[in-house]
C-alpha cells in the first residue's frame, strides 16, 4: 500500500508569531491532537511519540528536519510509525493560516480502512479545530521556541 498523504488548513485568529510559538510546544500536543497521549521533547531536533493509532498504542521517535520562525516546522519519524510532513505558517493580516501536510504508511487492516475512509482527514481537520479553540481561547502561547534547524540541525 502506498503512503497516504492528509493536506488540511484552518485560519486562526491570532497573529502567526503566536500560533507559530504555541505549535512550537510540542508537549502540549496532547491537549488538541486526539489519540496523542504523550510527547517529550529529547532535544532540540528530536522527539518522542506516544499515542493510539486504530485502538493499537504506539511509540515512535521523530526528528525535526526544518524550523523556521513564523514560517514551517518539518519533521519526519526515525523509527516506528512511517510518517513524515510539514506545518507552514502564513499570516493573514492579523490572523495566520495554518496548513498541515503529512504522509504515513498505513499498519494493518484498522488504519487501512481507517485511510480509506478518510477517518484519518477527519481526526487532522478536528485536530487543527482543537488547535484553533486553545490558541484563540488562550489568546496567547504558552511558550516558544524561536531557533531555527536546518537539514535536521541546529543553526541558532
Amino acid at each position: 500500500m502506498s503512503p497516504r498523504t492528509i493536506d488540511e488548513s484552518i485560519e486562526v485568529n491570532v497573529p502567526v508569531s503566536t500560533a507559530y510559538n504555541q505549535w512550537t510546544q510540542f508537549e502540549d500536543f496532547p491537549l488538541f491532537m486526539e489519540g496523542v497521549d504523550h510527547v517529550q521533547q529529547l532535544d532540540d531536533t528530536r522527539l518522542h511519540w506516544a499515542a493510539t493509532v486504530a485502538g493499537r498504542k504506539a511509540e515512535w521517535n521523530a526528528k525535526i528536519l526544518e524550523q523556521h520562525p513564523d514560517r514551517q516546522i518539518s519533521w519526519i519519524s526515525e523509527d516506528g510509525k512511517k510518517t513524515r510532513g510539514t506545518v507552514t505558517f502564513e499570516p493573514r493580516g492579523d490572523r495566520a493560516l495554518v496548513r498541515l501536510s503529512m504522509s504515513y504508511q498505513a499498519e494493518g487492516p484498522a488504519e487501512a480502512f481507517g485511510s480509506a475512509a478518510g477517518l484519518d482527514a477527519r481526526r487532522v481537520r478536528g485536530d487543527l479545530q482543537r488547535f484553533k479553540e486553545l490558541i484563540e481561547g488562550r489568546g496567547a502561547e504558552t511558550g516558544a521556541w524561536r531557533g531555527a534547524i536546518a537539514s535536521g540541525q541546529k543553526t541558532t
